[in-house]
């Protein structure tokens, strides 16, 4: 009876479909929804509005997505979760070529192609079924994805945040000027990574830092347990204004080549050996007793140095107060560097940018799909660790 009753079922839902101008084309419409809905809620732990004490995240809401297939374009509504990041099955295998056509498209277009220009290059590569109109509607699509991930909230919690600014070259008032573009990352209570801002400023100074950090606190964010940077002037002034309480962590490989510059070349790789080990030390007391007799060893022969070394000393040690977390991510920014590097491979490509918007749009773009990957992957640092810390902190406190 049951296998009637199902039977039954599907020849009503079927017959719904042969009324549609075109059955096959919404038959799978209505079928990718469905797998959609059935991936999403078992990733949830729930079905989309019920209770479930085993759910890991929530839904919250929908992104649209274009889906080439070879019965036409169908735009579909992907669910969107909180923590973790969604991306349907049936899309992972076309994401890389997919987003290897965007940055095509978007870099001709940041170039000042024109869109039917773009197409014929589109064309020239083997891909037919893009137009001038689908090209200006991908722009828009972008754009709206880069803002939802710009000014989205944020927790008001980061056990650790690291700081960093690099220089493109972006056209601005009708002249190309070397801009500092501003990266904050961090890792939230739960453990996992997150790119928290992308802000192109006018130059580097307390004023510009300052602004980023109130453009993170009107999105949510509160304070963070520890900053790690290089030591510009300006960045430390807006630390201690904005982040009141949190400990500042000088990057101790910048430190390294600061203390290395006022060296001769001869004598650079023996010193630093020996500077090196002042980090490797079991707890900051060692750490600075070691540090103290190479300064006292050295100080005669390179005053300069030994003089940038004891005058950072203190500050480059903040992450041994922390040793419930693994100091190898929090003594440097070097988790920073690598992403800078990713975005300068990227930007490399199109070397000057017409406008802000038209690096925020590949930069970002890039980024999303970076973050993506790190809500879904290993925790950066274990929860427990987080833990730990914040307890001790408390008892410190």
């Amino acid at each position: 009876m049951a296998k009637e009753n199902d039977n039954g079922n599907l020849e009503k839902m079927l017959l719904q479909f042969i009324s549609e101008p075109d059955p096959i084309f919404s038959l799978l419409k209505w079928l990718l929804e469905k797998l959609m809905e059935i991936e999403a809620a078992n990733k949830v732990g729930a079905q989309k509005g019920s209770h479930s004490t085993g759910r890991s995240t929530h839904f919250s809401g929908y992104r649209p997505r274009r889906f080439d297939t070879r019965l036409g374009t169908l735009y579909l509504l992907v669910p969107k979760l909180r923590k973790g990041g969604y991306i349907p099955f049936f899309v992972t295998e076309k994401k890389r070529s997919e987003q290897a056509l965007i940055q095509v498209v978007q870099e001709a277009f940041i170039n000042g192609v024109s869109t039917r220009k773009i197409e014929k290059l589109a064309m020239s590569l083997g891909i037919e079924n893009i137009s001038a109109s689908q090209v200006s509607e991908i722009n828009k699509g972008l754009d709206e994805q880069v803002d939802e991930f710009r000014y989205r909230s944020l927790d008001s919690e980061y056990p650790v945040i690291w700081v960093d600014a690099l220089y493109e070259k972006i056209r601005y008032n009708g002249r190309v000027r070397n801009m500092a573009v501003m990266v904050v990352s961090g890792v939230n209570s739960q453990g996992f990574k997150e790119i928290l801002a992308v802000e192109p400023m006018q130059e580097e100074s307390e004023s510009t830092y300052t602004e980023l950090f109130r453009s993170l606190k009107a999105r949510g964010f509160k304070n963070a347990w520890l900053c790690v940077s290089d030591a510009h002037l300006g960045l430390q002034a807006a630390i201690r204004k904005e982040l009141i309480g949190c400990s500042w962590q000088r990057c101790k490989i910048h430190f390294m080549r600061n203390i290395l510059s006022h060296l001769p070349a001869r004598d650079k790789e023996a010193v630093a050996g020996r500077i090196k080990q002042i980090w490797n030390q079991p707890n900051s007391q060692s750490a600075r007793e070691y540090a103290y007799r190479i300064i006292e060893e050295f100080e005669e022969q390179f005053p300069k140095s030994m003089t940038c070394l004891e005058d950072g000393l203190e500050d480059s040690l903040q992450y041994y107060e922390f040793s419930e977390i693994d100091s190898r991510k929090t003594a440097s920014t070097n988790q920073l560097e690598r992403l800078n590097r990713e975005i300068r491979r990227r930007s490399r490509v199109v070397g000057i940018f017409p406008s802000i918007d038209s690096y925020l749009r590949l930069v970002c773009c890039y980024l999303i799909e970076y973050s993506e990957d790190w809500a879904s992957g290993k925790r950066y640092i274990s929860e427990k660790s987080i833990d730990e810390q914040r307890i001790k902190l408390g008892q410190a406190a």
